[in-house]
């Protein structure tokens, strides 16, 4: 047998020939046989629903101007002549781009971040093909970080909105935008989590996490899922160097949805206010208030005066749901009450300790909600016309500022008053005048009123501060 390899393999052997040949047969048999095993398939491909997305999927660039921080000597006339100080510049202007999403190509109507648009006099749009349109502020609200602005509706392709609530984590998603003004960028990856709040980057927080690359110039931008379907708009990162880390946020088209109709309507958001104070139900208070549940919102205050205690809430009761669905913590609940409108009725399922035998009861508590508590400079008597044309506020329990610094919150300015062009803008928060701190409006009012002189006004905007003067 072996004698009989060896021969075999010697190249002068001509069974050596009919053995190559009964190896090639084989091999196109094999090969043919793979081929009909195996059908023709396309490679998986995101191209033809990018071609159909990305078209809605606009540029949107800024410009504006804002007050420059200065030290309060440089604004008194005597002290410049003295030391010879030219006139400071008390502005400076600002320009910044992101994203945008056209949600109704028949009316014009583009979804952005209000952070994208904020200190804006000039919002300018750029659609996918070239075309550029200076666009119409219709409303902005900082406390969800949306915006909408108007284009002509000249052959616009819009987006259709999915239902956010339906996503689940694991899904496939893609993020479009113009990350460091590279426009129509796109990246793919998954919902990462869902429901997140408490990071304090907004008033009212429900995010989407993604780990679809999210950089500056996302914001605004599509988050959309397999089908082209608009299911949130890209708002922030989480990250250390300002770069993207595979953790961004997206505002759920749902919240973004009620906040464009009401932003449509009214030029602003009108929420509903039912007047409490929360906290999140944890273990210890679980077991102090003796019930099962780990999850829902402690009542730890109920303001007088307020439909929350015209319905028979008390400090200590725990929401477990409103209008049917679970409650899981204080900003589930402060973001359902929140997106409410006035004049609308909300349904609270209370689990309350003290009932029978001393133990805990369930209730269910109805409430017509009002309006927010904001009460106006006008209403205040203002008196002081270097103000006109603007309205303050007590801060709102919503603004991130809220308990962080005192002061009073500028509701809003009208465009060309006074007000407007002494350089305060809607969403100011002034913390003193005439270098006296301001804790509250009636305070603010008492201070403004008096003074007969020009304002030294020390101004917080978003996280600049800076003084500026009211002639």
């Amino acid at each position: 047998m072996v004698g009989d390899l060896r021969d075999l393999t010697s190249a002068h052997d001509p069974r050596r020939k009919w053995l190559r040949v009964a190896g090639w047969v084989v091999c196109a048999l094999f090969s043919n046989n793979m081929a009909a095993a195996l059908p023709s398939q396309e490679l998986p491909t995101l191209a033809p629903m990018l071609q159909r997305v990305t078209p809605a999927v606009v540029n949107v660039a800024t410009k504006g101007r804002m007050p420059m921080e200065q030290n309060p000597l440089f604004n008194d006339p005597f002290f410049r002549f003295f030391f010879d100080i030219p006139e400071q510049p008390r502005e400076r202007s600002t320009q910044s781009l992101g994203s945008g999403v056209i949600v109704d190509a028949e009316r014009g109507l583009v979804l952005t971040n209000a952070h994208v648009i904020a200190n804006a006099d000039q919002v300018t749009v750029v659609l996918g093909d070239g075309r550029s349109y200076e666009a119409e502020i219709i409303g902005k609200d900082p406390e969800t970080d949306i915006a909408v602005v108007k284009i002509p509706s000249e052959g616009l392709t819009d987006l259709p909105m999915a239902v956010s609530d339906e996503l689940d984590v694991g899904d496939f998603v893609v993020a479009i935008g113009n990350p460091f003004g590279l426009s129509q960028t796109v990246t793919s990856g998954i919902v990462s989590a869902l429901g997140r709040s408490g990071l304090g980057i907004e008033g009212y927080e429900d995010f989407i996490q993604t780990d679809a690359a999210i950089n500056p110039g996302n914001s605004g931008g599509a988050l959309v899922d397999l089908q082209g379907r608009l299911v949130g708009i890209n708002t922030a990162i989480f990250s250390s160097s300002g770069g993207n880390i595979g953790i961004g946020f997206a505002i759920p088209i749902d919240m973004a949805r009620h906040v464009m109709r009401q932003l449509v309507k009214h030029g602003e958001v009108r929420r509903g206010y039912l007047g409490i104070q929360l906290q999140d139900l944890n273990a210890e208070l679980a077991e102090a208030f003796d019930i099962s549940r780990r999850q829902g919102a402690v009542i730890v205050h109920v303001v007088p005066d307020t439909p929350a205690q015209k319905a028979g809430l008390q400090a200590g009761d725990v929401v477990v749901s409103v209008n049917g669905q679970p409650v899981r913590d204080a900003s589930a609940l402060r973001n359902a009450v929140g997106l409410m409108q006035v004049g609308d009725r909300v349904s609270l399922g209370v689990v309350r300790k003290g009932g029978w035998l001393g133990g805990t009861e369930k209730l269910t508590v109805n409430a017509k909600l009002a309006g927010e508590v904001a009460t106006s400079a006008r209403a205040n008597e203002l008196t002081n016309p270097r103000l006109d044309g603007a309205r303050f506020e007590e801060i709102p329990r919503a603004a991130p500022a809220y308990g962080k610094v005192q002061g009073v919150l500028v509701h809003e300015v009208e465009r060309g008053s006074r007000a407007w062009a002494n350089g305060l803008r809607s969403g100011d928060i002034i913390m003193s005048v005439n270098q006296r701190p301001v804790s509250h409006l009636k305070e603010f009012l008492e201070l403004v009123n008096k003074e007969e002189s020009a304002l030294l006004l020390h101004v917080l905007r978003g996280n600049s501060a800076a003084y500026m003067v009211a002639k």
